[in-house]
């Protein structure tokens, strides 16, 4: 979500500089943060589940990976002015890079409307044989929803090639895809501030940067 970047940045920094605007301005909540932790272990599983069941991963992940991390951004997160970053909720949702809360919206929405039509379409409109069972609804259900987050995740990096720079848009392609791995690192400690009856990260790392 980065407002510019300078020129010459290398891709690795540029990687860098998308996940510490991400943390900043979108991780203050240790709910939040907590979320993003178990969101991260559950993608982890999902990355072990798709090359042995790519259904299962599917499945696996947008309905229990996908959830905690959003549920922690829609209900926990301050939508107030931000005076650490000197920034309005509505100014970060304008700059950022990949999926803000409107885009979420709709991606959400599609993602809802799957199994919606999958049991009005048994065949996907030709495209399937007919399911006749749970196992058959649920495997291709799993096909539909693989094949939409795969198409979310090109769609917007195509989107970012096309309209900022090609190193842009792989930076947050590979951003997107290490999160869970990047998670676990700097939010493993999230629930113990949780415990200690702290609700916000007093983002002492953000102020030093100032």
């Amino acid at each position: 979500m980065t407002e510019t970047m300078a020129p010459g940045r290398s891709f690795v920094e540029e990687i860098r500089e998308q996940r510490w605007d991400d943390h900043r301005y979108y991780h203050r909540s240790y709910v939040n943060q907590t979320l993003h932790l178990i969101s991260a272990c559950c993608f982890l599983t999902t990355y072990v589940l798709l090359p042995i069941d790519p259904i299962a991963g599917a499945l696996f992940g947008w309905v229990i990976a996908m959830w905690p991390r959003q549920i922690g951004h829609v209900f926990f997160e301050p939508r107030s002015y931000d005076e650490i970053n000197a920034a309005s909720f509505a100014h970060k949702e304008a700059i950022k890079v990949g999926f803000n809360l409107r885009r979420k919206l709709v991606l959400f929405i599609a993602w809802l409307a799957v199994p919606l039509v999958l049991a009005l379409s048994p065949t996907w409109f030709g495209l399937f044989p007919a399911w006749t069972d749970r196992p058959s609804y649920l495997h291709s259900l799993g096909v539909l929803w693989l094949a939409l987050g795969g198409a979310g995740l090109v769609a917007r990096t195509l989107w970012l090639c096309t309209t900022r720079s090609v190193q842009t848009g792989a930076a947050w392609f590979t951003k997107i895809l290490t999160d869970p791995f990047h998670d676990v690192m700097i939010y493993h400690k999230a629930p113990l501030h949780l415990l200690r009856g702290e609700w916000l990260d007093p983002m002492h790392d953000v102020q030093a940067r100032r």
